[in-house]
């Protein structure tokens, strides 16, 4: 059967560069793109300051571009393309830098490529009309090996694992000082390979050590030895070290309007600050965002309506809307202005502006009554030292431990900071302690797998009276270490209805892009290390996918007139 023939590798070629690149190629446009920037107002820094002329920095930024677009993201892989791929080459005009040139460059210049991402929008922005934005996170796993990220709880465990050890290795060289003929017992440990696997584990244990006291000084919840900035988070496929980057995706053209990153576990309170940016582009227009449920935090929705960013976030089964409040302030507001100054005096006064009429609802001044601390007494605790919390712990309490924040159990382990709730109180828990004590049924008897125990940031002893009954004792009487009173405050309170309809789009909205980063683009993790770094490499990410998108939402012939517009 016959097949179609290709070329004869020795025939001679008359043919220009530019034959080499299809008439519609994401090449073309990103190299009408790039060579359109004014790049001397982004204060890009050159790769060589003397000797040899530097590779111009438009070259380095279309393989930067075109890599993100393509999945090619290391400098090496970027390297080997200016030699082989044809748009690269085509791009580049044939120059090839070595990927510590590459490399270098993206490091001296990773600031600028945020601003570029934004560049490329506002240029396309005169060819589409946005609409709302849609605010999500993903967790894209971090340049930090899950073993080189620690917990307080991960560190107790250890500690107290290498302690035993440290003590069964000592105790087995003290039994061989007591037989002579101990070290040449066959099958047997030598004193040598005891002695190494002694100081082996005393040096991790007095590195853990001071990872420990670093973060009980620093008041850190974990600590990333490679990426001091990612964070352990959990994902649908357990834990991993990550960022949670979070992007606003805009409604009617699926673009991503801006982004920023963030290393926070959850996505409470980052409504607001993720759509910043797109307000502070025109701060008298009233905007608007959709969410899911991890925003929920009615502190940040207010914020968003003082700054003229109306929330539509996903409601609870069976609920409308929210209930806000925020402090009365009596002042003469314009509630048809729509400038984020009347916005705020408006609501803090009373006063539904114009612009919420839709969704705000109820809105009222009632005078409340609230918690006020009068003196607070030093924070420490009652109970002097470490060991007589201990003591005291053991007789049947949870000691909590203001200095170190955390908490003492009746078995003797440490509990430490989980998260804190919405009231104020820090919630304490070791799953690994729960899991493996002995005695946890006289402790707990939930349906849980671990004991979790929440205590006032004035609060210093609870009883366990489970542990308490088994013991045949009665609790002692526990008090706050404070002082407090009621005081009388005016407030304003009113229900928040987000748009329903605004909040069903909201899935085909960001999940979209997360996706194609993700699986097309190949992004499933971080190359860079450190939040700058990492914001600056996101935004290739992001810039890849608009320019994909922008090209089969406008057309070619359109992009190539946006791009060549400076």
């Amino acid at each position: 059967m016959p097949y179609v023939s290709g070329f004869n590798r020795d025939q001679l070629m008359y043919c220009s560069w530019d034959a080499f690149v299809d008439k519609e190629s994401i090449a073309r446009i990103i190299d009408a793109f790039v060579n359109h920037l004014d790049i001397e107002k982004y204060g890009v820094k050159p790769v060589a300051a003397e000797g040899r002329p530097s590779y111009d920095p438009k070259s380095l930024y279309k393989v930067y571009i075109y890599g993100s677009r393509k999945g090619i993201r290391s400098s090496r892989k970027l390297a080997e393309s200016c030699k082989v791929n044809l748009e690269v080459k085509w791009m580049t005009g044939g120059v090839e830098p070595d990927f510590r040139t590459i490399a270098d460059f993206r490091k001296n210049n990773i600031d600028s490529l945020k601003e570029i991402f934004h560049e490329f929008n506002r240029r396309i922005s005169s060819a589409v009309e946005w609409g709302f934005a849609s605010v999500d996170g993903t967790k894209i796993q971090a340049n930090n090996a899950k073993d080189n990220n620690f917990t307080k709880n991960k560190l107790d465990d250890r500690i107290k694992w290498l302690n035993g050890h440290t003590d069964e290795y000592l105790r087995i060289l003290n039994e061989m000082d007591e037989q002579e003929e101990a070290d040449g017992i066959p099958g047997e440990l030598t004193r040598e390979s005891l002695e190494a696997k002694l100081k082996e584990a005393q040096e991790r244990l007095a590195r853990y050590e001071g990872y420990q006291k670093l973060m009980e000084e620093t008041g850190a919840s974990q600590l990333s030895i490679t990426d001091a900035d990612a964070r352990l988070m959990k994902n649908k496929n357990g834990f991993a070290v990550s960022y949670n980057p979070q992007t606003a995706v805009d409604s009617e053209t699926h673009l991503i309007r801006d982004f920023q990153m963030t290393n926070q576990v959850t996505d409470h309170g980052l409504l607001g600050s993720t759509m910043q940016g797109i307000k502070d582009s025109d701060p008298e227009k009233i905007i608007e965002a959709v969410a899911d449920k991890g925003y929920e935090a009615t502190e940040d929705m207010a914020e968003c309506l003082e700054k003229g960013i109306i929330p539509h976030v996903i409601t609870d089964d069976g609920k409308d809307g929210y209930e806000i409040e925020t402090p009365y302030e009596e002042a003469e507001a314009d509630t048809a202005g729509t400038a984020p100054e009347e916005l705020k005096k408006a609501l803090h006064a009373g006063r539904i502006p114009e612009a919420y009429a839709e969704v705000i609802q109820d809105m009222r001044v009632e005078t409340v009554r609230r918690k006020v601390v009068d003196e607070k007494q030093e924070n420490s605790s009652v109970y002097g030292s470490p060991e007589e919390m201990l003591e005291k712990a053991k007789e049947g309490y949870f000691v909590r431990d203001p200095e170190r924040n955390m908490v003492y159990c009746p078995a003797g382990e440490i509990l430490r900071q989980k998260s804190i709730k919405k009231n104020g109180n820090i919630r304490y828990s070791n799953k690994n302690a729960c899991r493996h004590c002995p005695r946890r049924n006289k402790c707990y008897k939930g349906k849980g797998e671990w004991k979790e125990t929440d205590f006032s940031k004035d609060q210093l002893i609870k009883p366990c009276k489970d542990w308490l009954k088994a013991e045949g004792k009665k609790p002692e009487e526990t008090k706050a270490n404070e002082k407090w009173h009621y005081e009388k405050r005016k407030v304003v309170k009113f229900f928040l209805k987000p748009n329903k309809e605004k909040m069903r789009q909201r899935m085909c909205l960001s999940e979209h892009p997360f996706g194609t980063i993700k699986r097309a683009m190949g992004a499933t993790y971080f190359l860079l290390r450190g939040m700058r770094k990492v914001a600056g490499e996101f935004a290739l990410f992001c810039l890849g996918y608009n320019l994909e998108r922008a090209k089969n939402l406008l057309g070619f012939q359109k992009m190539m007139e946006l791009m060549e517009q400076a």
